[in-house]
């Protein structure tokens, strides 16, 4: 079983998560702590639950959610984790931070490419491994992906899809269509009670947004 720990990082308010089974294994997906403090906030958690990170993962590579990629890499030692397609958008970082008046250090190490249909087992054991389905999500950016905890019943979306609203497509590699193709079939396939971990906002369950969310509703 995973746990889900949620934090609320830098000036746009992006949700960093830690995943953490029984083990004390833990992944850490979408560290967004930019300001000293908040890099303290996520590694005091870490430490006071005795959790051992094992994987740095990202859902997509906009600056929000990759400003604390190279202080997770500094303190463990842990190799990022994206899709193929994402690499640019790592390469963009610095500048979209300079531009946004953010400017931070960007990851430089070595990049594993992660692919749609996989997964991601949190554990050692076969047969005992928690583990995260990797669903290709594309439409925000050319290489997002949501990771999905089929018998927790979670999904950590990324910006694909909030409560009420769904990822901005005006950005480099935005594409409105492709994203509400990707809600429509890797998300809104998935049971009616997943609980949807958004990169803003509260969380959210598939059910409640497709009754309800306006850009994407079932009628």
């Amino acid at each position: 079983m995973l746990t889900v720990k949620a934090f609320s990082f830098n000036p746009v308010e992006e949700n960093t998560y830690i995943l953490y089974n029984e083990k004390k294994l833990c992944c850490i997906i979408d560290p967004g702590c930019y300001f000293t403090e908040e890099k303290e906030k996520l590694k005091k958690f870490i430490e006071e639950n005795t959790l051992q990170p094992i994987f740095l993962l990202n859902t997509h590579c906009h600056l929000d959610h990759v400003f604390g990629n190279k202080f997770i890499y500094d303190t463990w030692r842990l190799l990022l984790h994206i899709h193929e397609k994402e690499k640019p958008m790592l390469d963009l970082a610095p500048a979209s931070g300079q531009m946004w008046q953010l400017p931070f250090e960007n990851y430089n190490g070595e990049v594993v490419y992660i692919k749609e249909g996989s997964e991601i087992k949190v554990g050692d054991d076969e047969a005992d491994s928690d583990r995260l389905e990797i669903r290709f999500t594309p439409g925000h950016s050319p290489g997002h992906v949501c990771f999905y905890d089929e018998a927790d019943g979670f999904a950590i979306s990324g910006d694909v899809l909030f409560n009420g609203s769904i990822g901005r497509t005006d950005l480099p590699g935005g594409n409105f269509e492709i994203l509400i193709n990707s809600i429509q079939t890797q998300l809104f396939t998935l049971p009616d009670d997943t609980k949807i971990y958004s990169g803003h906002g509260p969380m959210t369950t598939i059910g409640f947004e497709k009754m309800n969310n306006p850009f994407v509703k079932l009628y």
